[in-house]
Order: C-alpha cells, then sequence, then structure tokens
C-alpha cells in the first residue's frame, strides 16, 4: 500500500470535517440543531452501522484476539505513560487537575467517526469489521478509566463505582457491537429489507459523523495552542500509534489488520470527550484546543503511521 492510497482514503474524511466547519460558520451557527443531529447520529445511525456491519461480517477473517488485544494493551501502555508524566506536566506546565484530565483525555480517547471512515475506505466491508472490533474493545476500557481520571482529578465529588459502570452500560456504542456480535456468532437470520434500511442508516452515519466533529472544532485554538495542546497531541498521534504498531507487530499481525490498528490508534481524539469534561469538571477550553490541534495535525501523521505499519 502507497502512501499515496492512503492519504486518497484520508481526504474525504477531512474534507467532510471541513464541510462541518464551513456549514456551522455560515449556514447552521445554532447550536440546538448540532446537538439534536449528534443525538441522531449517537443514538440511531452508528448502532445501525455498527450492528449491520458486525452481523454480516465474515469474523472466521478477523484477528479478533490480536487485534483487540493490541489496541487493549496500547490504552493501558498510554494510560500508565500520562499518569507518570503528570508531575513533570505540573512542573513544565504548572497544569490543574482539570488540565491533566483534558491532556489525558487527548491522548487516549479515539474518533470512532474517523477511524471507522478511514477503515472502511481502505479495506471496505473488512475494513469497517476490523475497526467495529477495535470499537469494541476500546470504547468500554477507555469511558471507564478516563471517568476514573476525571473523578479523581477533577471532580468536585467522586462518582460511585455503580454510576461509573452505568454510565458504560448506557453508551449505544458498546451494547451495538454486542448485538452485532451476538447476531453473527448465533447466525440469526436478517430479514433483507430490514438490512436494506441498516445499511442506509450507517451510510448517513459516517457523513453526518463527520460533518459534526468538523462542526464542533474550536478553530480559536489552533492559532496559539498552549505546551499541554502539543504535548497531548504528541501522545496522541505519534506515541499512540507507535505504541500499537510495535504492539502488533509483537503478536504478528501484519497486513490489512496492523493498517487497521495504525489507523484506529493514531485518529484524534473523540469529540464527545468535551461532554465529559463538561459534566466532570475538566478544562473544557483546554481540551476544545486540544481536539482542534490533534484534527488538523492527524490529516498529516495518519498517512504516516499506516504507511509506516504496512512497510
Amino acid at each position: 500500500m502507497s502512501i499515496l492510497a492512503v492519504f486518497a482514503a484520508l481526504v474525504p474524511v477531512f474534507l467532510l470535517i471541513i464541510s462541518g466547519v464551513a456549514v456551522k460558520r455560515w449556514l447552521v451557527p445554532d447550536d440546538t440543531h448540532w446537538i439534536g443531529a449528534e443525538r441522531i447520529v449517537y443514538y440511531v445511525l452508528f448502532p445501525a452501522l455498527l450492528i449491520n456491519t458486525l452481523a454480516h461480517a465474515d469474523l472466521t477473517r478477523v484477528p479478533v484476539e490480536q487485534v483487540a488485544g493490541t489496541l487493549l494493551l496500547a490504552v493501558v501502555i498510554m494510560t500508565l505513560l500520562c499518569l507518570a508524566l503528570r508531575p513533570l506536566m505540573v512542573a513544565w506546565f504548572r497544569i490543574s487537575g482539570p488540565a491533566f484530565t483534558s491532556v489525558f483525555q487527548g491522548a487516549t480517547r479515539w474518533q470512532t467517526y474517523v477511524g471507522l471512515a478511514v477503515a472502511g475506505n481502505l479495506f471496505g466491508d473488512y475494513g469497517l469489521a476490523l475497526a467495529s472490533v477495535a470499537a469494541v474493545a476500546m470504547i468500554p476500557l477507555l469511558n471507564i478509566i478516563n471517568t476514573w481520571v476525571l473523578a479523581h482529578y477533577a471532580a468536585p465529588e467522586k462518582p460511585h463505582w455503580s454510576a461509573v459502570l452505568l454510565a458504560v452500560a448506557k453508551n449505544p456504542f458498546i451494547w451495538s457491537c454486542l448485538v452485532g456480535i451476538l447476531l453473527n456468532v448465533l447466525h440469526v437470520p436478517i430479514p433483507a429489507v430490514i438490512g436494506t434500511f441498516a445499511d442506509a442508516l450507517g451510510r448517513a452515519a459516517l457523513a453526518l459523523g463527520l460533518l459534526l466533529v468538523g462542526a464542533g472544532l474550536q478553530i480559536r485554538g489552533l492559532l496559539r495552542p498552549q505546551p499541554a495542546t502539543l504535548t497531548a497531541a504528541a501522545l496522541k498521534l505519534i506515541v499512540m500509534p507507535a505504541i500499537s504498531i510495535a504492539l502488533a507487530k509483537l503478536f504478528g499481525v501484519s497486513g490489512e489488520p496492523l493498517a487497521v490498528i495504525a489507523c484506529c490508534a493514531a485518529v484524534p481524539a473523540a469529540s464527545n470527550a468535551y461532554v465529559l469534561a463538561r459534566q466532570m469538571g475538566g478544562d473544557t477550553l483546554l481540551l476544545a484546543e486540544i481536539l482542534a490541534v490533534e484534527t488538523v495535525l492527524a490529516a498529516i501523521t495518519m498517512p504516516i503511521a499506516i504507511e509506516l505499519a504496512v512497510r
């Protein structure tokens, strides 16, 4: 796979993100409309895409244990690295507890919309299946870890462990992945009309999801990023892919699964991190800056990471 092929797969994704920026600025500036669209994507369109993709995927071709295990271990390593670097961040950047949680979210979370779109553009349904397996592996763990970090370093009141588990269980990406895998494993017959319906919802999910990513970007944060922002971006866009690719090669992963692992590790942090930060006392201004910088830089770093992985 040439870097030009990777870049060609990324171009439509980032054009949609740029379109989201333009639409938010000049056509639909009212946040209320975007909040409604986000709920539709989050609770309807993306669950339909994940269920439909996993239900029809040939999981015998997907190295589930290797893909899931690699990314799970990479998330754990990045978590430990961020916690180990916290004293240095405090000493060098004078960051507060809430600011550290924003750096942490920026370094660990992944933008599911971008990961699925790029994997699908590169490898079609097989790429979507691989990225969906990555979602099953990472989403529950990332939600638990980031909620704990925010509760420990930013939240004025520590949430009960049952509240954390309930928040994870209510995540539609998690239960939709589980439903899709169960339908696949149990060989449940899906009527053609239902499959067509789910396929239509799934096609809408990627385009609208990426428009939402663009609409949520805070462009002002690109002009003069803080050292904490650049640290989070380096951890997410350089260190995280390096860790994941090294682990994958250690576990014998190669070819398309390795490329998708690199893709999922190299995507920018998810915009829903902002919602969690707002609810639990994180530094939302810093996080908005981190998300904007990472999304722009990912257009450069993602094709490099994927190309290095499969070389």
